[in-house]
């Protein structure tokens, strides 16, 4: 007896099933199923490769797993808020972030999360690419357009080093013959008259010392980075896509990676870019440290600072010599055989046009702890 055309056959659930394993066995980008209360449902075949996990160990066990501090603590936490409030932080907008390996590595990854009902039954579907090919490529381009266009204006430099250092010269000069003046005058034992020249003369020193200030803060003006294209920035946010960044290549060094950022001292007011080229050059600076060291930890933490916010990244990694440490944010002043000694130079750049300050002293373990503070939310009012 034939079927009628309408009724399903009882081999198309299977075919339905065999279907989906075989999209999930060759979508590009790894993909994981996850329920309401973050417990893994499907992981996809790209995931296994992405993740070093086999579907069968970790089906039914928390996608918090996959996540390095601070997020794995606080995933939780985020589902049931969003459970409670229907508030959506991740569901359907992309972010890069970091995802955390079997072996304990952390890799950049591009996130996207779709939400959808099985009957009653809620469920979050996550897309996950690895970014690492594509963030080494444009830590490379932003290493490279940094440089050369801190080395292309310190060339140009050059062009305008004889008319400044003649335009310098004159008020030095004059600082100098009438300081000279007035010592003379000095010599003898000076009466009302002589007194009054004197003190003319010192005043002209100082308009002239003026000038000369003048004169090196333009030249420094035209050396930094200008202004700054500040806005109100979550810190978290800036921390968590420049150490998808930096850490880039480092997996196979074993890099412990812990987060320890105060949730109020979250909002700064600064120039996103910058801000995250800083955090970039400090990170990468730290991975540099400790390739050879037995204990490799980078610790990035944040607390708030009367009215600006502090930010740490400290390595347990070989530290500074004595013999550039007291030189180490000049340019071209490098401990690295390949380097150009002018990333901890860019970066107080861009901290100070921020009107903070960045300095560093010796790690809790060794190593070294670098600080560096932006001004706080309030800063914009």
């Amino acid at each position: 007896m034939t079927r009628p055309v309408d009724e399903p056959s009882r081999d198309e659930p299977f075919q339905a099933e065999a279907h989906l394993r075989s999209i999930l066995a060759t979508v590009p980008d790894a993909m994981i199923v996850i329920d309401e209360v973050g417990s893994i449902l499907s992981f996809s075949s790209a995931a296994e490769r992405l993740f070093g996990y086999s579907e069968h160990e970790i089906l039914g066990k928390n996608v918090k797993m996959l996540m390095p501090s601070p997020d794995r603590e606080r995933h939780d936490q985020y589902l049931l808020n969003y459970r409670t409030t229907g508030k959506r932080k991740i569901i359907g907008i992309g972010r890069v972030t970091t995802a955390l390996h079997q072996a304990g590595n952390t890799f950049p990854i591009e996130l996207s999360v779709g939400e959808a009902f099985i009957g009653e039954r809620r469920i979050f579907t996550g897309f996950i690419r690895d970014l690492t090919e594509r963030q080494q490529t444009l830590l490379r381009l932003q290493d490279l357009q940094s440089e050369l266009a801190h080395v292309g204006r310190v060339s140009e430099m050059g062009t305008l080093a004889s008319s400044l250092a003649h335009e310098l010269n004159q008020p030095l000069t004059a600082v100098a013959s009438y300081c000279e003046t007035a010592r003379d005058l000095l010599h003898a034992d000076p009466d009302s008259e002589t007194l009054g020249m004197i003190r003319e003369a010192m005043d002209d020193a100082a308009a002239q010392a003026i000038r000369a200030s003048q004169i090196v803060r333009r030249l420094r003006d035209f050396m930094s980075y200008g202004e700054t294209e500040r806005r109100i920035e979550s810190l978290q946010q800036l921390i968590n896509e420049a150490s998808a960044l930096a850490l880039v290549g480092s997996r196979e060094h074993g890099i412990e990676v812990q987060l320890s950022l105060d949730p109020q001292a979250d909002l700064v007011f600064v120039d996103r870019i910058q801000v995250q080229q800083v955090l970039v050059n400090l990170i990468r600076n730290a991975v540099d440290s400790m390739i050879t060291s037995p204990v490799r930890r980078l610790s990035i933490s944040t607390l708030a600072d009367n009215g600006f916010t502090r930010a740490t990244v400290e390595d347990t990694g070989t530290g500074i010599s004595d013999s550039i440490r007291e030189q180490l944010f000049q340019p071209f002043v490098t401990s690295k055989q390949n380097g150009m000694g002018i990333g901890l130079s860019i970066c107080r750049t861009i901290v100070e046009a921020h009107g903070g300050r960045i300095w560093f002293e010796p790690g809790s373990i060794d190593g070294t702890a670098f600080h560096f503070t932006l001004p706080s939310e309030e800063a914009k009012t």
